[in-house]
């Protein structure tokens, strides 16, 4: 994977034209020889998926031990830069581990199972619903009138949710997200740290004093420390926000989304689900870079305007030169804030009332402020100048910050379509809801069950007609089921077939006393009395 991305992968040299079809190639030569492990992980035979997988597993095992043994010791040239890969073999070797344990508690587990003549499949997946059922099951329930008191990591860290499971592919899309990190960051240590050491040797040759080039590595490797912090955090904040994102929209919110997406576009949604996985590892890696190239600029200036001279000059001097200096931003501030605490005190109207927390929203004094407005009208201009400034600089400060974070725009409100990954992050979700919807999981599913058991029935009233039930029990529910529908829904009485022993006076003495009924129980709001039931059932 490592040598795809760098592009290694290529033996020989090609036309420029066609790199992006050899990427193709390439990433679809990775996939095929991935896949076995795949298909062993999701196939249903698990016995058989179990043993293939060990067996290919320990083969890619056995030979990245090789190939680890093989490579050589790291030295001090430039030219054995690449002696650092076995490092990069870590994580390879880890997930082999990993495969060959989970393929060996599967060939253990599917033999036992098959020994035990249990079902296998079926327990599977009734485990996987679990969480869907048991959400549902809250959504049914009386909330609580007493909340847990939750532990400060729950209320400050993460609050996990025992009702909610992560996707497969969000799992492992933050994991190779983590091992393409890892691998991009240590690329780039141990070509910096080779670089970095044979620039100061050249340094020394012509400069007697390099304090400021070791205030450079450190800052360098700090901000370095710095961007791996954040990108681990945005990783594990993507999560979060997917949770959250899809229990809103569960709930039938959806004002967080762009009005375009609120009926989303089919196969825009699935060509964004089958896009996000690798656009957020890219997102991830590049974020990195971002992030790690911003703070060493902004360590680089912290260094040479706030270190350098106070240890030259001293701290005093340093302080009267910022002072002298932002005097002037002093002011401004003074001014912005001077012109709101003069409108808040003599340009509105007093309160309605002392509990109104503020001014109501009414000007007073309207002569003196339309003069106020005239002579600051000029002022606010030049102000204006400065603020747009701030505000340049603030916008690609925080977007540079927030590039990784795909599943939050960078653009401004009605620009958010212009982001590709924020429009990905958008149809990736709403195409998880369609599919992953709780309720709607439910739901099919006992409606599959329904039908299938229904299906495998003789009689047209197979839910009613239970095998471990006897004959009277059955009788009883059927006729208490029809007596509530019959109730609930008294204009149905008329079209049922009738006894040719039956009246039409005693029909229509029926449907007039479950109609009394009826109305009685809307206006108490309570149920029937029993004697209309008996009613229903003799007629």
């Amino acid at each position: 994977m490592f040598a795809l991305f760098a592009g290694y992968i290529v033996p020989f040299t090609l036309p420029k034209w066609l790199i992006s079809l050899v990427y193709l190639v390439a990433a679809f030569e990775v996939g095929v020889a991935f896949l076995p492990f795949f298909a062993c992980l999701s196939t249903s035979h698990r016995e058989l998926g179990g043993a293939l997988g060990l067996l290919y597993t320990l083969t890619w095992l056995i030979l990245a031990v090789w190939k680890f043994h093989c490579l050589p010791i790291c030295g001090e040239t430039l030219e054995e830069v690449f002696c650092f890969e076995w490092l990069l073999q870590w994580p390879h070797l880890l997930c082999l581990v990993f495969l060959l344990g989970r393929f060996g508690f599967m060939l253990v587990k599917g033999v036992r199972n098959r020994l035990q003549k249990n079902d296998q499949q079926v327990e599977d997946n009734n485990v996987d619903e679990t969480h869907q059922y048991r959400y549902v099951q809250t959504l049914l329930r009386r909330p609580p009138e007493r909340l847990l008191e939750k532990t400060w990591f729950r209320r400050k860290v993460y609050d996990w949710d025992p009702y909610f499971k992560f996707p497969n592919r969000m799992i492992a899309t933050a994991v190779v997200s983590l091992i393409g990190l890892y691998g991009f960051i240590l690329g780039e240590q141990v070509i910096s740290a080779v670089l970095l050491k044979r620039w100061h040797l050249m340094l020394q040759q012509f400069l007697s004093n390099t304090k400021g080039w070791d205030y450079a590595i450190k800052n360098w490797h700090t901000t370095a420390a710095l961007a791996t912090l954040v990108s681990v955090a945005h990783v594990g904040h993507v999560l979060v926000c997917y949770r959250k994102h899809m229990k809103r929209l569960w709930a039938g919110e959806k004002k967080f989304l762009p009005e375009t997406y609120h009926v989303p576009h089919s196969a825009v949604s699935v060509a964004a689900f089958l896009k996000y996985p690798g656009w957020q590892i890219a997102y991830t890696i590049w974020g990195y870079l971002i992030v790690h190239m911003g703070l060493y600029l902004f360590g680089t200036v912290f260094v040479y305007v706030v270190v350098f001279p106070i240890e030259t000059y001293g701290f005093f001097t340093w302080l009267l030169d910022v002072i002298t200096f932002l005097a002037n931003f002093f002011i401004v501030f003074a001014l912005l804030v001077l012109q709101t605490q003069l409108v808040q005190v003599f340009f509105l109207q007093d309160k309605l009332s002392p509990e109104v927390k503020q001014k109501p929203l009414a000007l007073n004094n309207r002569k003196a402020f339309h003069n106020f407005n005239y002579f600051f009208f000029f002022y606010n201009v030049i102000l204006g100048l400065g603020s747009c400034i701030f505000r340049l600089f603030g916008s690609a400060f925080v977007s540079l910050l927030l590039v990784s974070r795909i599943h939050r725009t960078i653009m401004p409100k009605g620009f958010e379509l212009l982001d590709q990954g924020y429009r990905t992050w958008i149809g990736m979700i709403m195409a998880d809801h369609y599919h992953c919807n709780p309720v709607m999981v439910c739901f099919c599913h006992l409606l599959l069950g329904r039908t299938l058991q229904r299906e495998k029935t003789i009689n047209a009233y197979s839910r009613l007609n239970n095998a471990s039930e006897r004959p009277a029990e059955v009788r009883v529910r059927a006729r208490w089921l029809l007596s509530y529908t019959l109730l609930r829904n008294p204009k149905l009485i008329t079209l049922r077939k009738h006894r040719k022993h039956k009246s039409n006076n005693q029909d229509q003495l029926a449907v007039a006393l479950v109609m009394l009924q009826t109305q009685q129980r809307d206006a108490q709001s309570s149920d029937p009395p029993l004697h209309s039931l008996q009613v229903l059932h003799s007629h």
